[in-house]
């Protein structure tokens, strides 16, 4: 290939992103903690493979901010939440509310009468509560309902979203 072709080429995929996508398989996820301020941007899924760094860095971002205890983060709920994304058609970040959170955490936030699940999904990196910022939390709602994966709360007085890669069940509005 000339080099004239190949920067033409390169030049390209800059102006189309969708041919370089088309090109080159990637998923990325955008996450802000509003509890610890942390944002990420990484692709976490690249030419079929997943990216280990990037989960790393994903549940360090999602880890349990009462105690700093980091845990993976399903892969499916990253799947899940990448359709998400595309559904809502936002790149931007997904405001993380809860992520992962620790036996010790999940008990304590009981104790308190919190209306945590005694065997919460978040304990095993398989749920998220979000939002996405200039969103309505109604719309979010209804996008997850439409994938038809997984549970799906509603938090409307709390401005949240559950959701989780368990079975298909739904609460809240």
């Amino acid at each position: 290939m000339r080099r004239r072709h190949f920067l033409a080429l390169g030049a390209a995929t800059l102006i189309t992103p969708k041919l370089a996508l088309a090109a080159r398989p990637v998923r990325e996820l955008a996450f802000h903690n509003l509890h610890t301020a942390e944002s990420v941007r990484v692709p976490y899924w690249v030419d079929g493979h997943y990216d280990a760094d990037a989960l790393a860095e994903i549940a360090r971002v999602l880890r349990d901010h009462r105690n700093d205890e980091s845990h993976p983060i399903n892969r499916g709920l990253l799947d899940l939440l990448h359709q998400l994304t595309g559904k809502l058609e936002r790149t931007s970040h997904i405001q993380v509310i809860s992520g992962y959170r620790s036996p010790a955490s999940n008990a304590k936030l009981r104790r308190q009468g919190r209306g945590v699940a005694k065997r919460s999904l978040h304990m095993q990196g398989k749920a998220i509560d979000l939002r996405f910022e200039r969103v309505p939390l109604k719309h979010v709602h209804q996008a997850a309902l439409g994938l038809r994966s997984g549970g799906v709360g509603y938090y409307a007085k709390s401005g949240f979203v559950h959701l989780d890669v368990g079975r298909v069940r739904r609460w809240g509005g």
